[in-house]
């Protein structure tokens, strides 16, 4: 997401044209704007990137970047594992853009992932969690390209992802509520919505199987995860571990 941001906000500030269909561009208003803009994206980890963003934010009070560069702070603190802090900037980037779908996405996954069966607010928060979700699915039915460097093709792929991480949302909180159907349900969807299936997303579905004693459906996605090219070696152990659990539970051990 980063990169396909990253090639939207170079076409603009070299002065790429406008397409149909294309979000409405924000504008540099000066050399020094368009080089704090280009220094979050230049920057070489999480720390940095949330440190550029938020020097831009302050040294060009009137920036039409400032959803932007609060949207790669959030997600900087999300890839530091900072939930509360990626909230935080998440809910500024709506309150900037209430039609934001990247932060209401970031969002609901975060906070599915967060809840917990016996957390004592658990149906409110996943209740919130799920709101952000279909609220990400309405505004991507008519969003148009976020930059104009987009074919068509790839941004009804772009979206199809989008929508499989709304998916993805549903299944972690229904994981937390222990409702295993429903949680196969959204991860296959998750993972079927995908161009390229994230194994990551198939190796879960198969856990939430094994879960549901459905051994056979856990055995037959893991046997599509770990035929896949050049998969990952840890991903690889983890669905043929996933694997041997199905098997066992067959075999009645």
């Amino acid at each position: 997401m980063i990169r396909l941001l990253q090639a939207g906000i170079l076409a603009i500030c070299l002065g790429a044209g406008a397409q149909a269909q294309v979000a409405k561009q924000p504008t540099p208003k000066s050399q020094a704007e368009i080089e704090a803009i280009q220094a979050i994206f230049q920057a070489q980890s999480p720390e940095e990137r949330i440190k550029a963003g938020e020097q831009l934010i302050v040294k060009f009070a009137d920036t039409e970047f400032k959803a932007l560069a609060l949207f790669l702070i959030a997600a900087s603190y999300e890839q530091m594992n900072d939930f509360d802090k990626m909230a935080v900037y998440a809910e500024q980037v709506l309150k900037e853009d209430p039609e934001d779908y990247k932060s209401m996405l970031m969002l609901a996954r975060g906070i599915a992932v967060k809840t917990r069966e016996h957390d004592l607010d658990r149906d409110e928060k996943l209740a919130r969690s799920e709101k952000y979700a279909k609220q990400a699915l309405e505004v991507l039915k008519t969003a148009p390209k976020p930059n104009p460097e987009l074919t068509d093709e790839q941004w009804e792929g772009a979206k199809k992802d989008f929508e499989a991480q709304a998916h993805e949302a549903y299944a972690a909180g229904a994981m937390a509520r222990k409702d295993l159907e429903k949680a196969m349900e959204h991860y296959q969807t998750a993972y079927k919505t995908q161009a390229n299936p994230d194994p990551v997303l198939m190796i879960r579905y198969a856990q939430a199987a094994n879960m549901a004693k459905k051994p056979d459906q856990a055995i037959a996605v893991l046997d599509e995860v770990t035929s896949m090219a050049d998969l990952h070696p840890s991903l690889k152990s983890a669905a043929e571990g996933e694997k041997q659990k199905a098997i066992k539970m067959k075999s009645g051990q």
